[in-house]
């Protein structure tokens, strides 16, 4: 009989992905080339301070780096943050460093925007969103699913700036920022939780949505 549930449970998780990559390449088929637009390296607030170009945009990275710096000493300094597992560790301080590397990659950027330096505003950020992703799967789906998805998630992540960089195309950026938003909610309840406060991941989705949102409208006028 545990066997019997445990085939179950491993045909209900192949399914799942399945559907999901199904999902994921007919978007991708779907939807037409989404090339930079010319606004997009325009913000709404350019101004200098100190000979600093786009000062705000360059200084309000400095959270990242303390936030990212503090995450990442208290994952390898010890079980601080009380995760049961070594993967999951690895995990989360791939995210804090690649949120430690948000502070770097975003101020290169915005000193002098253009698109040369967008691919280090853009990989950090994605580096960080798939090692979050990945570790939410660790705790709610499994750990070797959740494993094989940190390297996966980061290596499409590599793969959409590339192109992006490539061929002047968002699509696989924009859906893969997209599909924590989406899937988070989604697993939160579908899945059952291995630790509590599980509504911290509700809230962390809809900061990622905010993000996203005021992305799109820090665009100045050509």
């Amino acid at each position: 009989m545990v066997w019997m549930n445990y085939y179950l449970h491993r045909v209900k998780q192949t399914r799942m992905w399945v559907a999901v990559c199904l999902c994921w390449l007919c978007l991708m088929f779907a939807t037409p080339k989404i090339p930079h637009s010319p606004k997009h390296h325009l913000f709404a607030d350019m101004r200098n301070f100190l000979g600093v170009p786009n000062t705000l945009n360059v200084i309000t990275n400095y959270p990242f780096l303390v936030l990212g710096v503090l995450g990442f000493v208290l994952c390898l300094s010890g079980n601080f943050f009380v995760i049961s597992s070594r993967a999951e560790v690895w995990g989360w301080a791939l995210y804090y460093a690649g949120t430690t590397s948000v502070a770097f990659g975003s101020s290169y950027y915005h000193l002098k925007p253009d698109d040369n330096r967008v691919i280090w505003d853009k990989l950090p950020i994605m580096i960080a969103y798939s090692s979050l992703f990945a570790s939410f799967i660790m705790e709610r789906v499994g750990e070797m699913i959740g494993l094989t998805c940190l390297f996966t998630l980061n290596l499409v992540a590599l793969v959409g700036v590339a192109c992006e960089r490539a061929f002047n195309d968002l699509r696989l950026c924009m859906m893969f920022q997209l599909i924590p938003g989406i899937a988070i909610p989604a697993m939160t309840f579908m899945f059952t939780p291995k630790y509590t406060h599980s509504r911290y991941w509700l809230c962390a989705t809809v900061l990622i949505t905010c993000k996203m949102t005021c992305n799109g409208r820090d665009v100045g006028q050509p």
